[in-house]
């Protein structure tokens, strides 16, 4: 975990990421940054009020907030992340019953919203898939491994996943459209 990355460990910050309106807000501060709630209720066809509410409980909850900088007077009001990665470990949850149901909740939910992205991309008409013949892509592997090597194996995917999600965009002129990647290692027999 880099000095940027904000590990979640109260329950209550969690329980407020989780909705889904909120994370797809997390999702689009993070992918184009700054935004203002008229901006963002266009982005995810949602009432410019009811992102407004969203956006107020991720500011008390400490996600994000507000780029007073950016406005150009005072009745405009910018938002942005307070930290670009966010984590949480279930584990740490484990001492408080609340706490780990929540945890539990949000680790559903998340895996729910992440293989949503896929499933949406595979229903796609085949002229919209045709635009990206090389790109999507699927793998996955049975690994032998220790506690501490699936860590590091983990930390190495992470690095990876890290460094393009953070690169300087090339001044090419190539179109580029955004792409959802995610990966899971858990225990398991097949």
């Amino acid at each position: 975990m880099s000095d940027d990355d904000r590990s979640i460990t109260d329950s209550r910050v969690l329980a407020a990421m989780a909705h889904p309106v909120r994370r797809r807000l997390l999702d689009l501060l993070k992918l184009d940054g700054p935004a203002t709630a008229s901006v963002l209720a266009q982005q995810t066809e949602e009432a410019v009020g009811n992102v407004s509410h969203h956006l107020r409980a991720l500011a008390e909850a400490g996600l994000i907030e507000e780029a007073p900088e950016l406005a150009r007077d005072r009745r405009e009001r910018w938002w942005r992340r307070t930290t670009p990665k966010l984590c949480w470990s279930s584990a740490d949850f484990a001492e408080d019953a609340a706490g780990e149901a929540v945890a539990h909740a949000v680790d559903s939910l998340n895996l729910e919203r992440q293989t949503g992205h896929v499933r949406r991309w595979a229903d796609r008409p085949q002229s919209e898939q045709a635009r990206w013949p090389l790109g999507p892509f699927s793998n996955e592997a049975w690994l032998r491994v220790t506690d501490a090597e699936l860590a590091q194996f983990a930390a190495e995917i992470g690095a990876v996943v890290d460094r393009w999600a953070e690169r300087e965009l090339p001044d090419d002129g190539q179109e580029r459209g955004t792409v959802f990647t995610f990966t899971h290692a858990v225990p398991g027999r097949p």
